[in-house]
């Protein structure tokens, strides 16, 4: 794991705080638009995720990337956590 340039746990409110920065958070999938990714961030708010791969819809994805602006996250990792999210 990289640890130089550690990324922040964001969601959409703070965002605009690491544009250009490397960030991760959870989004639950909305929908899918050919390579991006729709998705609700842990605060409600919508989030775009680009070069996303193909999650199905109501899914839990973690995302690490770069964020390019207060609502979009280029991915460089995703991880597809599943229906359901912190449930045992």
């Amino acid at each position: 794991m990289e640890t130089s340039s550690p990324a922040a746990f964001v969601n959409a409110e703070i965002l605009t705080m690491f544009v250009g920065r490397r960030v991760r958070t959870v989004v639950q999938v909305q929908r899918n638009e050919g390579g991006m990714v729709v998705g609700q961030s842990p605060d409600g708010h919508p989030l775009t995720i680009k070069s996303a791969m193909d999650i199905p819809v109501s899914h839990f994805m973690e995302v690490y990337g770069i964020a390019e602006n207060n609502q979009t996250i280029r991915a460089e990792v995703c991880t597809d956590f599943g229906p359901s999210f912190g449930e045992i």
